[in-house]
């Protein structure tokens, strides 16, 4: 495949990674990636010498040990807050649009005073350093505060998904034994009022969580001793001095079994490295404005935040639909705030197509210089779409793929090389990438595995208090070798293509889910023996759930109890993340220690191969699940 996106040499060595790269004496990209990954410890040293990270305490080292638990810019102190507020006090930090219409702004000076209050507020609240804090709430300012606030105080935040139900929120809540639940009572979504303070109340009972803080955008009224947002106050502190390594983040995302995990991030890793790709990847700049469509409760929400604003841009929230009221909301916002960067993701392209070029030829998007976008593998008409009728054939997409473990990026494009089509013109510099075949060797030219050889700062310093599943995760496959869980292909000329997860965990729209959560919420329904949830290809969302159900003796299926057990779903997990189907089988395919196959699930819906089935202990449960998807 041949590219569709060529640099411009002038513009090209304007970019913020040319003038490092100069700096260090480098003209080619080639040579400047392998000092990146060869001389890692001269390479961050520089970067955030560049930055001008202001260090408490100046780190001795920058990695100390290897994988699986390294430690990072050994015997430094800072405060991730230190980072944030260097810029000067009048350049405008963040901006938020309401779906109604309603616009607010923070400068740098502002957003400080602003945090320095709600964090004397936390800390009058009763949160202390190393308590967690859950954050549920859209992409606002309030969100932007609190994740600040929090970390001023050294707390940990736990951001959760707006649109998760009670259920979902209070197992991220109750594992992370979290003290108080900040939330915002509600928003609007396509007009309409979702109030999640209701929501918010269960998940406090549920989970045992003491204390709820409330932003009263609805202005729903609270009760008993719940805390208003806007009348927080107390003693002004100044922000605590942390280790490099002290968390200030877990993000809960989903494997293939068990219970969500709690990725820990610390105070010199995630922020650093989010800044770090936002750099030398996206080329962002002080003058920039950076509006990337997520939740707070995704990886990409927090990054867009903190990147941001270390890099000393202007982030832009939004936190309605992106059609709303029309389809030319985004492209209006464009043009009315001069947006800079614009991330999307796949499904949202895909969403987008539908109502043709009419609404973007209306909009003026010269601002405009970047395209991003995470979250899925790409399907080529969508992406030729997104580049053509949006970047104009001008503009490059940064494709960006790593993941909550990796606080960014393993692969990205550059704006020195050119990029194919769906494709990453690098790895990430300082991330030491490969493909690996079945045995662990390096290849070219064919599908592995995509792994990590060497440590880099960002990665999670593991799970919450579960340190062997996450070496399981990890490091099991190849010792002292990060495998991701892509299937990726690294062609001849040196450019990278994902082309899906090589485990079970689905990616409904982006959000990653794992099939044990969808299960246990299915089984919520008294008529449910067993289920297994299995991700297929959707034409919007990328992948969709559909959800094998086993019922109990003498329950007749039946369409209003498919509908009934996808509602249980909703319910649990969100609206987002409902069954595209429920089809009911006798029994489903297991080995012979009662493992369900759901690779074997997925391959016979899709009337794919199978493969193997010498395992199975009941391998005619293959072929009612192929009679199911047919409708037989």
């Amino acid at each position: 495949m041949e590219p569709v996106w060529y640099p411009d040499p002038k513009e090209a060595q304007n970019t913020r990674l040319y003038r490092f790269m100069e700096a260090l004496g480098f003209q080619d990209y080639e040579a400047f990636y392998r000092y990146s990954v060869e001389e890692a410890e001269d390479f961050y040293r520089q970067f955030l010498a560049h930055l001008g990270i202001p260090w408490r305490r100046p780190y001795e080292r920058v990695v100390e040990g290897s994988f699986p638990l390294p430690r990072f810019f050994v015997g430094g102190r800072l405060n991730l807050a230190d980072a944030v507020f260097r810029h000067p006090e009048d350049r405008l930090a963040l901006l938020h649009e309401t779906e109604d219409g309603q616009v607010r702004a923070l400068t740098y000076g502002e957003l400080r005073a602003e945090v320095a209050r709600v964090a004397a507020g936390l800390r009058a609240l009763g949160v202390s350093r190393g308590e967690r804090v859950g954050l549920w709430m859209p992409m606002g300012l309030e969100a932007a505060t609190l994740l600040l606030a929090t970390s001023w105080l050294g707390a940990i935040a736990i951001p959760i998904f707006s649109g998760y139900a009670a259920e979902a929120a209070a197992i991220r809540l109750k594992d992370a034994e979290a003290r108080l639940l900040a939330v915002q009572d509600g928003f609007l979504r396509r007009g309409r009022r979702v109030e999640l303070l209701p929501e918010a109340r269960k998940a406090l009972a549920l989970s045992g969580t003491e204390r709820l803080l409330v932003v009263r955008r609805l202005g729903l009224p609270l009760e008993g001793n719940e805390a208003d947002y806007a009348h927080l106050g107390g003693e002004a502190l100044p922000p605590e001095e942390m280790e490099s390594m002290d968390p200030f983040m877990l993000i809960y995302t989903s494997g293939t079994t068990g219970r969500p995990k709690g990725t820990v991030h610390y105070h010199a890793g995630f922020p650093l490295k989010a800044a770090l790709d936002m750099a030398l990847l996206f080329d962002l700049r002080e003058e920039d404005r950076l509006f990337w469509f997520t939740d707070l409760g995704w990886m990409m929400g927090p990054w867009a935040i903190l990147g941001g604003l270390i890099l000393g841009g202007t982030v832009f929230l939004y936190d309605g639909a992106p059609d709303y009221p029309g389809p030319e909301r985004l492209w209006r916002m464009v043009e009315a705030h001069r947006l800079t960067h614009l991330g999307l993701s796949p499904t949202l392209v895909r969403a987008l197509i539908p109502f043709g070029e009419a609404p973007i030829k209306a909009h003026d998007l010269s601002s405009l210089r970047v395209l991003g976008s995470t979250g899925e593998p790409w399907n080529l008409d969508p992406y030729l779409w997104f580049f053509r009728t949006v970047g104009e054939e001008r503009r490059p997409i940064v494709n960006y793929s790593g993941g909550t473990e990796i606080s960014g990026g393993i692969l990205g494009n550059v704006l020195l090389r050119p990029i194919k089509p769906m494709g990453f013109n690098t790895a990430v510099p300082g991330m030491k990438a490969a493909i690996l075949d079945e045995v662990g060797r390096p290849v070219k030219g064919q599908v592995g595995e995509l792994a990590v050889l060497a440590p880099w700062p960002g990665m999670t310093k593991g799970f919450w208090r579960d340190e062997a599943r996450y070496l399981d995760t990890y490091f099991a496959k190849v010792p002292g070798v990060w495998v991701h869980g892509d299937f990726a292909l690294l062609d001849e000329e040196g450019h990278y293509f994902i082309l899906g997860r090589s485990d079970d965990t689905l990616k409904v729209a982006g959000k990653r889910v794992g099939p044990a959560e969808v299960e246990t919420a299915a089984l919520n329904h008294p008529a449910l023996k067993e289920a297994a949830a299995i991700g297929v290809p959707h034409p919007v969302k990328g992948e969709a759930i559909v959800l094998f159900a086993v019922l109990k003796p003498g329950i007749a299926p039946n369409p209003e109890l498919a509908e009934a057990v996808a509602e249980k779903v909703a319910e649990a997990l969100g609206r987002p993340l409902k069954p595209e189907r429920v089809l009911f089988v006798p029994d489903l395919p297991k080995t012979r220690n009662a493992k369900v196959m759901r690779r074997v699930v997925r391959a016979a819906y899709l009337g794919q191969d199978p493969g193997d089935l010498s395992a199975l202990e009941n391998p005619e449960a293959v072929e009612a699940i192929r009679r199911a998807a047919r409708g037989g």
